[in-house]
């Protein structure tokens, strides 16, 4: 079918606004320098196994030229329980305006009218999913609209036939498991400025294999903490490949196809690194390390059945968590965000505030589930009510007090650093992450087959 084309971005995050300086935009035109263009498609061909790819990436016109980002509305009162602190109201609403003045209507992908009406509108059934769930009472959110449902139906429909076909990664009497978890709508949520669905195909197969290693693994499909370290080390050289002899290259190479996590591991990412420059490829791969070793953390917390302090849990969370998506959020986006911006620490806590936000809304909206299912479950919650004491109600109270000052720091963070860097890589880079953020929350609020809400209210 053909590609229906960018969707119009909808984070009503004010940190995220990725906009630059009138002053910026009006020296460029000065100079001469047109808006680049929307970018080109995706187009990396499918990975023919079990040998990894030797050569560059193959780079595409979309990574050096990145249109500049739509601007976003300022939420009303109602969009959130909880009015995030604005470092300084003048500046961040010269941020939330977008670009403005002669020759910048050419630089909306979306005209801020018509986002602020689907911004404010109750999320709603779409064509591929369940209907809206109910959001958490008090949890600081930003409402979206619900995605494009055409790129939805065309990415869902793409993401199951590389499941099925490329990697074969799960038998028949999951299906319903996974057609249950909406991918396809939870990466176009989070994306809606990708230039195609073969970016949006970057993230979503990178969503679907972290998964499939989640589950098989650690957790639902026969994981467990024993032994963890050496498959997750295994698992990883799909992501960062070994360099060995020869002699025993040809047994590495075998194995990437063993088992359903690494072939959904090495496919995912021999796509990811064809479409993405050295630079993003390394960093993903640095943030799944990360991600790898908050594993490993959390399973020897149940090898010992230990309770961790709060703190401790919420370091544990800061690298089991959501960190590699929005991370990746200028690769599906088409662009760049150069390697010395990234590594800046004030983007990176910014980076680290999303992970952290983001991770526990998902402990928030998975507590009914975790608490359904076999064994303990460590969640934000459940964590509060051991070490301090509270009944569970108090504690998912607690738990939702915390996710609404991690989502103000991050805020806080984001419209610091746009202010501070009016650089057009960085301020689009901050709106790409605000709207994974508001796309994650709603994909757990809309995802009723996984997700209910616990009688606390």
């Amino acid at each position: 079918m053909p590609d229906p084309g960018p969707s119009p971005l909808q984070s009503s995050l004010p940190a995220a606004a990725a906009s630059f300086g009138a002053h910026i935009l009006a020296n460029a035109l000065a100079a001469g320098v047109e808006p680049a263009a929307g970018a080109g498609p995706v187009e990396p061909s499918p990975p023919s196994p079990p040998a990894l790819p030797t050569g560059p990436p193959v780079l595409t016109p979309a990574i050096a030229h990145a249109p500049v980002p739509v601007p976003v509305p300022v939420p009303d009162g109602s969009a959130a329980a909880v009015d995030a602190p604005q470092p300084s109201a003048a500046a961040l609403e010269r941020i939330l305006r977008g670009p403005s003045g002669l020759g910048t209507e050419s630089l909306h992908w979306a005209r801020s009218e018509a986002a602020a009406a689907a911004g404010s509108a109750p999320a709603g059934p779409d064509a591929s999913g369940p209907a809206a769930g109910r959001p958490i009472p008090g949890l600081y959110h930003h409402p979206v609209p619900d995605p494009d449902p055409v790129r939805v139906e065309e990415l869902s429909r793409r993401i199951k036939a590389w499941a099925l076909d490329e990697v074969s990664l799960y038998p028949e009497d999951w299906e319903d498991q996974f057609d249950g978890f909406s991918v396809g709508r939870y990466m176009v949520a989070c994306h809606p400025d990708a230039p195609s669905i073969d970016h949006l195909m970057l993230a979503t197969r990178l969503m679907v294999a972290e998964n499939a290693v989640d589950d098989c693994y650690c957790e639902d499909h026969g994981g467990s903490p024993i032994g963890l370290g050496g498959r997750l080390l295994l698992a990883h050289t799909a992501l960062d490949p070994l360099h060995t002899t020869k002699e025993y290259a040809p047994q590495w190479e075998a194995s990437l196809l063993s088992d359903a996590p690494r072939r959904a591991y090495r496919s995912a990412m021999e796509y990811f690194v064809q479409a993405s420059t050295p630079s993003q490829a390394d960093r993903y791969r640095h943030d799944m390390a990360r991600l790898h070793m908050g594993y490993l953390a959390e399973g020897a917390w149940a090898q010992t059945e230990y309770v961790p302090e709060v703190w401790e849990y919420l370091a544990m969370r800061q690298f089991n968590n959501f960190r590699p998506c929005p991370t990746i959020t200028d690769t599906v986006g088409g662009y760049e965000l150069p390697a010395d911006l990234h590594a800046q620490p004030a983007m990176q806590r910014v980076i680290a505030l999303a992970g952290n936000a983001t991770t526990i809304v998902n402990d928030l909206y998975s507590y009914t589930k975790e608490l359904a299912g076999p064994g303990r479950h460590l969640n934000l919650p459940v964590v509060i009510a051991e070490r301090e004491k509270c009944s569970d109600q108090d504690a998912y109270l607690k738990a939702v007090e915390v996710h609404n000052d991690l989502m103000r720091d991050f805020e806080a963070a984001a419209a610091e650093l746009a202010l501070a860097c009016p650089v057009p890589s960085v301020q689009r880079f901050l709106r790409g992450v605000a709207v994974w953020v508001d796309g994650n929350h709603y994909w757990h609020q809309t995802n009723t087959y996984r997700y209910s809400l616990p009688d606390f209210w």
